[in-house]
């Protein structure tokens, strides 16, 4: 487990840009959304244990420096310099055992870091612990183009559901926090996820093609159950 840093407060701060943003970590007492800067949200990490297999990973969100992020090709543009997400305050009693807790669900790649957030209220920074995957970890994917990255996420499922719903739900959930916090990058590849779908149940009308449920349940069947239901960024 790694050394645990707290503010000059004695406090102790999660950041989720992720799935933590709807699905919180144990033991908080304070939930503030807000954002952090220096950074770019992408779909370019490989998801192993959560959203596919390792046979067929599926990708769910990383930050990726926004310095290292302009050297590379990307078909999204990025706007603004804000990533928009959710720290937690966690009760200090309980600190050491999310921290183990978090650790072991981030295993997939993911480290620790630590950032400035900045509360949607203006009031003071807070020092927060946020697990990334940089681009040196082995499941960092980069660049993808946006059609084929929407149609991996589609077809991509793991213990934790469906890829898309991952998708969708970090969607939603973005869209809640302020009128400024959506991402372009993530609306696109929704947008796209959604034109998919649609397309896909049109074309099964009456062609006899198996339901999507009963590939979902056909996976779940075989030993792969949502309630190891991630807690990711």
């Amino acid at each position: 487990m790694a050394d645990i840093t707290f503010t000059d407060g004695g406090e102790y701060w999660v950041f989720g840009y992720g799935s933590l943003i709807w699905k919180p970590p144990p033991h908080f007492d304070r939930r503030v959304p807000g954002y952090v800067t220096g950074y770019v949200r992408r779909f370019w990490q490989a998801s192993e244990d959560h959203r596919g297999t390792p046979e067929a990973p599926g990708r769910v969100v990383t930050l990726i420096e926004r310095s290292f992020w302009e050297t590379l090709p990307d078909w999204h543009p990025s706007g603004s310099d804000k990533v928009w997400g959710t720290a937690y305050r966690i009760e200090a009693a309980k600190v050491q055992e999310v921290q183990k807790y978090l650790d072991i669900r981030e295993i997939n790649g993911y480290t620790i870091h630590y950032t400035p957030f900045h509360p949607a209220d203006g009031t003071s920074d807070i020092k927060t612990l946020v697990y990334i995957g940089t681009p040196e970890n082995e499941q960092f994917m980069g660049p993808q183009e946006p059609q084929v990255l929407a149609e991996h996420i589609y077809r991509s499922i793991g213990p934790s559901g469906l890829n898309r719903d991952y998708l969708l739900s970090l969607e939603t959930a973005l869209n809640g926090l302020s009128p400024d916090s959506g991402d372009g990058h993530i609306t696109e590849l929704a947008n796209r996820v959604r034109e998919i779908s649609k397309r896909a149940k049109d074309a099964k009308v009456g062609s006899g093609q198996v339901s999507e449920m009963a590939i979902v349940h056909d996976f779940r069947k075989n030993g792969v159950t949502n309630d190891q239901e991630e807690t990711k960024k």
